[in-house]
């Protein structure tokens, strides 16, 4: 089966215009966004496309735990509904001291449109994580396309 019609597709370890340093500034800058009144874990997540825009967004927590609305998926949410291209890499801001990688949910929508993402993981402090996603979910749920 192929991809839809205008879907952001496969994404490999190509140079892009934003530094891993800008794509955590703007996760971070989504911060004012989140809304986490019941555990105050939030997150924030930039995702850029192949040609350098950035697309951010922040998690959405909800009284019934299970409609909460994680950032990862909230960005890309937000970059298909604007056109986005080719999803190369996605920046994860958290309000921990150290960096936090995307949960399980946010692993597998991500891996719809670019099993080899490069995803930055950051915290509070300066350090990054740096990995690709297919490092972070080996043997994804995928249709087999042109991968």
């Amino acid at each position: 089966m192929e991809s839809p019609p205008d879907t952001p597709s496969d994404s490999g370890t190509d140079s892009i215009e934003v530094s891993d340093e800008e794509l955590v500034a703007a996760a971070r800058e989504a911060a004012a966004r989140a809304y986490a009144p019941y555990s105050g874990f939030t997150v924030r997540a930039a995702l850029v496309d192949e040609s350098g825009r950035v697309f951010t967004a922040a998690n959405v927590e909800n009284s019934s735990f299970g409609l909460t609305i994680c950032a990862e998926r909230a960005a890309v949410c937000r970059a298909l509904a604007e056109g986005a291209g080719r999803l190369v890499a996605v920046a994860v801001a958290c309000n921990t001291p150290n960096p936090v990688q995307p949960c399980g949910a946010c692993r597998q929508v991500l891996a719809e449109f670019a099993p080899r993402l490069r995803v930055v993981a950051a915290g509070r402090g300066e350090d990054f994580a740096v990995v690709r996603l297919d490092e972070l979910l080996p043997g994804a749920f995928r249709l087999d396309r042109d991968a």
